[in-house]
């Protein structure tokens, strides 16, 4: 191995490897940013054949721990890098994380494994062979100690990345240890520590890209910059779906500054440029005509009469049916209905769609910020028609992903297409506005409830009916279910719905339109969990229950559920607030995770609603970083009570009416309530239980401010957002 050529030193090993066990270097591709000397993020420095102990590198005091999954602000930099270093025993003030490289995950069977980061599966999907990894490690270097000292290996301890042998007294860094360490054979089984034992794992310890970000180093993938670079911005059709016909430039090109017009497939028009705002400018001048496709005959009114018409759909793909409904709803004493609906919602990320792109005959390269990096090089590959061994992708943090960079690789192809035009590096940058009017958007949902109680007030029957535009048959359609989309109904599912209802039974149907819909953040937990936990308050009402009681005796036989419906409403000393003060509750679980929130709120004499207060309790198994999972919460109460406020993507003739923060208002900082995060890690020595994070503090926020609405005004509501009703 050329040390002088690929910067490791003597003493840094890829755990698994060394270069008398035939370690590898990617040499591949040219890399542009390597050539000229640009800063950029941590690339993989090489890698082993056996696919084993590939996550560790050590250099004298240092431990780098690689992350194959994306770093968008819910801290997988940190949390990843601390699963390791807690079997691993290594010095966590020396730790420092860098991402793998897709490429490199490629090239090698996939050996670091799944890399999109979605539906909060970092640590509870990857949780296992992280630990194991640093496990493997941590007894690669004692095996090497305690030959050394010609003792048992059992003898020997581990803490603060070194080795000690307690009798005598003797002890080794792991630095001096890792050359020879990383020459023994990897160990296939190795028992992980008791939780009882962890020294890192769920203390509250600084994140490690908390520094880079303070400092304002170019992490992110609006921050690349590289020589001869140009930059570019694009504009689709207005209306959703439509195709590019032709353009005059004629005007755009005499700009300032402008290099290139160029068409983006059949469906967008790009303008390169020496800056992007002149690109940007450059763009008010373009005439284009466009074919605005089947979607020009959509508006909200004629989506809504298409969904409406689904709930009445006799034939609906059921996927949990107990007892029999329709005959006790037919006995059943009093019956209630209540139909919910929800709009189309963007992303908004704080970063609009971005990505830039080196593209030649022989090679493309990327710079990402993407949630899915194997996602993103096969996107390049096919729509570049290039072998993906050709390809490089530089995965950056993301300034924001919500779902919005994940299976939707749309800006990485426009990216490259446009490089290629051009034959210079890139940056593609969109505008906010086109961010907004060409999302992959949450679809718009309409439910039926229709629920049946006996004379007592006991529930007997509930029916639910959901009718929207699938998300799975958009993007990923491989994973419908003869031909069906179950996962619209999260949050109704087994698993997902802990309520005992002695006859229950939920159906979607399933309606198709030239409407892009994708994932987001919460995904179908989002809108079903404001249909269900909405509807759950107004059964309780109709039993003559208090919905905390209510849901109590539902949840009797769900010890989980209602431990965390106990410790939200004891936080938020459920039922005893100040005059002018009213409550709501609501509880959603999904990712293998619980959660509950009580909101606090008021209504003034105009009917403006301020929500003082979020008091949440989540059960997410094992936690790894409390601080983390805290802010997480923070965040995803922030994301949801914007929605809930004022969040709606309005249809007219097929094009978008939104397209900015004035028209797409997000909560500003004046209007954050108090959120207080109350933590019940249930995963123990007996329980195994590793939970989601990012994604379920979002659905309850919604319900639970609706209900608190109702508390204060005896008004249901059941459409949002809350913008432009009377709520007195």
């Amino acid at each position: 191995m050329n040390n002088k050529s690929d910067g490791i030193s003597r003493r840094t090993f890829i755990f698994g490897i060394s270069a008398a066990a035939g370690g590898l270097v990617l040499t591949g591709l040219p890399s542009l940013a390597e050539s000229t000397g640009v800063a950029q993020l941590p690339l993989l420095k090489s890698v082993p054949g056996s696919g084993v102990g590939i996550w560790v590198v050590i250099d004298g005091e240092a431990t780098t721990i690689r992350v194959a999954r994306s770093e968008m602000g819910q801290g997988n930099f940190t949390a990843l890098p601390m699963l390791v270093a807690e079997e691993l025993d290594c010095d966590w003030s020396h730790v420092t994380a860098e991402y793998v490289s897709p490429e490199a995950n490629l090239a090698h069977g996939h050996a670091w494994g799944d890399m999109m980061t979605a539906s909060s599966a970092s640590i509870r999907m990857s949780h296992l062979y992280l630990r194991k990894a640093g496990a493997q490690a941590r007894q690669m270097l004692v095996e090497e100690a305690a030959a050394r000292w010609r003792v048992s290996a059992l003898e020997c301890t581990t803490r603060d990345s070194a080795v000690t042998h307690a009798t005598s007294g003797r002890s080794l860094s792991y630095g001096e240890l890792a050359e020879k360490a990383a020459r023994r054979p990897v160990p296939q089984e190795v028992t992980l520590k008791n939780p009882d034992l962890w020294r890192l794992i769920g203390k509250p310890v600084k994140r490690l890209d908390l520094p880079d970000k303070v400092l304002a180093k170019p992490i992110f993938a609006t921050d690349v910059r590289l020589p001869g670079m140009l930059y570019a911005t694009v504009t689709a059709c207005p209306t959703l779906g439509g195709r590019l016909k032709d353009f005059d430039a004629s005007k755009t090109l005499i700009m300032p500054g402008v290099r290139h017009v160029v068409p983006v497939g059949d469906t967008a028009v790009a303008i390169v440029a020496d800056s992007w705002w002149q690109a940007r400018h450059a763009l008010d001048t373009l005439e284009v005509r466009w074919d605005a496709g089947a979607s020009a005959a959509l508006s909200n009114e004629s989506i809504r009469e298409i969904f409406l018409k689904g709930l009445d759909d006799p034939h609906p793909a059921v996927a949990q049916k107990i007892g029999n409904v329709d005959e006790v709803l037919a006995s059943a004493f009093n019956v209630i209905h209540a139909d919910y609906e929800v709009p189309y919602l963007a992303h908004t990320t704080m970063e609009p769609q971005t990505c830039t792109a080196h593209v030649t005959p022989d090679f493309a390269e990327v710079w990402a910020p993407t949630q899915s990096g194997d996602g993103t090089l096969q996107a390049v590959a096919h729509t570049l028609k290039m072998d993906p061994s050709r390809i490089k992708v530089h995965k950056c943090h993301l300034g924001g992903g919500f779902g919005r960079r994940g299976v939707s690789q749309d800006w990485a192809q426009q990216a490259v297409l446009i490089a290629r035009a051009v034959g210079k590096p890139v940056k593609m940058l969109w505008t906010r506005e086109e961010d907004v009017r060409h999302d992959y958007y949450r679809p718009m949902s309409i439910a039926r409830h229709v629920a049946g109680f006996d004379r007592n007030g006991k529930l007997l029957a509930w029916k639910v009916r959901v009718s929207c535009t699938s998300i799975l048959a958009n993007l990923v359609p491989s994973r419908l279910r003869h031909g069906q989309d179950f996962d619209m109904m999260g949050a109704f599912l087994p698993g997902d719905m802990n309520y005992h209802v002695p006859n229950f039974e939920v159906g979607y149907a399933m309606r198709q339109l030239p409407i892009p819909v994708g994932f987001w953040r919460g995904v179908n937990h989002s809108q079903n969990g404001f249909f269900r936990e909405s509807f759950v308050d107004e059964m309780a009402i109709a039993s003559g229950r208090d919905p905390y009681a209510f849901r109590r005796e539902l949840l009797a036989h769900s010890p989980r559920s209602l431990a965390v419906i106990d410790e939200v409403a004891t936080r938020a000393q459920w039922g005893h607030t100040k005059a002018g003060t009213y409550q709501g509750m609501a509880l959603v679980e999904c990712y293998d995770s619980v959660c509950a929130h009580v909101v606090d709120l008021s209504i003034d004499d105009e009917g403006q609603v301020k929500v003082h207060r979020v008091v949440c309790a989540l059960d997410c198994g094992y936690v790894v970083n409390p601080s983390i999972v805290k802010k997480q919460l923070q965040g995803a109460v922030a994301y949801a009570l914007s929605a809930v406020l004022w969040g709606q993507i309005t249809i007219k003739n097929g094009e978008v009416q939104q397209s900015n923060f004035h028209d797409y208002q997000a909560l500003r900082i004046s209007e954050m309530p108090v959120v207080e995060t109350y933590l019940i890690p249930s995963g123990n020595k007996y329980i195994d239980r590793w939970g989601g994070v990012g994604e379920p503090g979002t659905p309850p926020v919604a319900p639970a401010v609706v209900n608190a609405i109702f508390a204060a005004t005896g008004k249901r509501i059941r459409l949002l957002p809350l913008a432009g009703q009377k709520l007195l």
